[in-house]
């Protein structure tokens, strides 16, 4: 079924048809091509195949699926391939109010839409950002807008007064980082996030735990991380705080580091104190970077163009 707010709307079956069954392609009766109730029409196949029905077999996506991206409700780009060609054409604002890992977007994107996505969490946001710039290569992505996050050191502390779990979400994807606890409120158990970095392809993944303090913080905490970041036997903890670290803190965190397997000259502070501050400044963590890190699992690149031919076959 088609719903639509108004008469006036835009659909499209060419851009959508798809191959006839096999069965049905050889049939000559008159039941199959339309000669009935008396009628002198005659109605052939269409070169181009035919209109989806109703009900379209389109499979979900398995977990070993190479679109999957770890999004729970993450819909299949085929979907919304099919919708968006059969609605809109090249140039038409495409918008899904509930954008999650960013399917609609990236599909609009790649068929030549414009398109506007809205989510409430900063989590998603952070996702998207990644799903495009994986998606497609610097020229051909259209420059966007993110609107109402954080710009700057006041704009930031002004989430965490509002919402610090947003806050929380939000800086960890500064760090590339994704949440330990999903996106499900709880309490702090001294890890708010991770992310996972290798020394090769093939090599063991090292963890890294990050915690995020938007209001007092001092040589306690420091103790503390430093502790947990044994206990789950992290190479490396952060902290990323609002406010810059005490001299006590700094004093706090041990003179330990990691030790590069590969280039032994190379070694990363095991606890390490970051500010929003230094993260707009363009200050990032310290590690092996290499090798890209694992924490979000990578977007296969897509080009724009035409309809995607190869996962529209799956269609049929």
């Amino acid at each position: 079924f088609r719903y639509s707010s108004s008469n006036h709307y835009n659909f499209y079956p060419d851009t959508i048809r798809i191959t006839y069954e096999a069965e049905g392609i050889n049939r000559t009766d008159d039941s199959m091509w339309g000669r009935h109730k008396g009628t002198s029409k005659i109605y052939k196949p269409h070169p181009l195949g035919k209109v989806p029905e109703d009900w379209w077999p389109i499979s979900i996506l398995n977990a070993n699926d190479p679109e999957r991206l770890g999004y729970p409700t993450q819909k299949p780009e085929a979907l919304l391939e099919r919708i968006i060609n059969a609605s809109s054409n090249e140039g038409d604002v495409v918008l899904d109010p509930f954008c999650g890992c960013g399917t609609t977007i990236t599909v609009a994107e790649r068929l030549k839409r414009r398109w506007i996505g809205i989510d409430i969490t900063h989590l998603a946001i952070t996702l998207i950002k990644k799903r495009l710039h994986d998606s497609f290569s610097q020229e051909e992505l259209a420059p966007y807008e993110v609107i109402g996050e954080p710009a700057d050191v006041m704009s930031a502390a002004a989430l965490a007064e509002v919402n610090r779990h947003q806050f929380a979400w939000w800086a960890l994807g500064m760090v590339d980082a994704y949440p330990a606890q999903d996106k499900k409120k709880g309490a702090d158990r001294g890890v708010d996030g991770v992310l996972y970095f290798q020394e090769k392809d093939d090599g063991p993944y090292h963890k890294i735990i990050v915690q995020v303090k938007s209001g007092h913080v001092g040589a306690k905490e420091v103790r503390e991380l430093e502790g947990t970041r044994r206990q789950e036997k992290a190479e490396i903890a952060a902290l990323l705080t609002l406010k810059p670290p005490t001299r006590p803190m700094k004093e706090a965190a041990p003179a330990d580091y990691y030790v590069s397997a590969l280039f032994p000259d190379l070694s990363f502070p095991r606890l390490q104190i970051l500010t929003i501050a230094d993260l707009f400044a363009g200050k990032q963590l310290e590690y092996p970077r290499w090798v890209p890190p694992k924490t979000f699992k990578k977007a296969a690149r897509r080009r724009k163009g035409p309809t995607d031919q190869e996962r529209q076959g799956e269609l049929l």
